[in-house]
C-alpha cells in the first residue's frame, strides 16, 4: 500500500491519501486534543505519538497536525507506519459506540446565535457558495470550512483541519472567501473567523 503525502499550505499540518476512502461522503472529523481522539483508534494512535496536536479526517484524506517545535522530518515515518497498519489492518476508523456521523461538532464548532428567519435565503445563497466553490478548494488545502452564522451582513466561519491553525487563513478568509461571498450576496459585508 502507498500513502501519498502533499504539503499543506500550514508548515505544521501534512496531508496525507491513503488512496482510499477515510470519512467517504460521511462528511469530515476533527479531533484537537488526545481527549477527542479517544473516539477512533486512529487519531488516538497518532496522538500517542506526543508529537501530533490535531488530526482531520477527510472524504478521501486525513490531515496530521505536528506539535510545536517537532519536525515533519522526524514525525512522518511514525505517521507513515501508524496509518499503513490502520489501513493494511482494515481496522474500524471509529471505537464502537462513538459518535461517527457526519461532521460532529467538536468545542467551539456550534452555530454562534440563530439564524433569523427573514435571512433564509440568505444563509442558503451563503452555504451554497461554501458547499460548491470554498469547501472543495478547502479540501484540497487538507481542510474544511464551516459556516457558523450570519449576523448584521457578517458571515461568521470556521476553519478545520490544517487551515485551522494556517499563517495563511486570515487572508483566505479576508481576500478569497469575503471576496467571493460579497460578489455573489450582496447582502455580505464582511466574513470572520468564529
Amino acid at each position: 500500500m502507498l500513502i501519498e503525502t502533499e504539503t499543506t499550505p500550514n508548515p505544521a499540518s501534512l496531508k496525507f491519501l491513503p488512496g482510499r476512502a477515510v470519512m467517504g461522503s460521511g462528511g469530515t472529523r476533527e479531533f484537537s486534543t488526545p481527549e477527542a481522539a479517544e473516539a477512533s483508534p486512529l487519531a488516538q494512535a497518532l496522538f500517542d505519538t506526543g508529537e501530533v496536536a490535531g488530526v482531520f479526517f477527510g472524504a478521501d484524506f486525513l490531515t496530521v497536525t505536528a506539535a510545536p517545535g517537532v519536525a515533519w522530518g522526524d514525525l512522518k515515518p511514525a505517521v507513515l507506519s501508524i496509518l499503513l497498519d490502520h489501513f493494511v489492518s482494515q481496522a474500524p476508523l471509529f471505537a464502537p459506540g462513538t459518535a461517527a456521523g457526519i461532521s460532529v461538532p467538536h468545542e467551539g464548532s456550534e452555530m454562534l446565535f440563530e439564524d433569523r428567519e427573514e435571512d433564509a435565503d440568505i444563509v442558503a445563497q451563503i452555504n451554497e457558495l461554501i458547499e460548491t466553490r470554498v469547501r472543495p478548494a478547502v479540501a484540497g488545502d487538507g481542510g474544511d470550512i464551516r459556516y457558523r452564522g450570519f449576523k448584521d451582513g457578517v458571515v461568521y466561519l470556521q476553519m478545520q483541519g490544517a487551515c485551522s491553525g494556517c499563517p495563511s487563513s486570515a487572508a483566505t478568509l479576508k481576500h478569497g472567501i469575503e471576496g467571493l461571498l460579497k460578489h455573489y450576496v450582496p447582502e455580505v459585508v464582511e466574513v470572520r473567523a468564529a
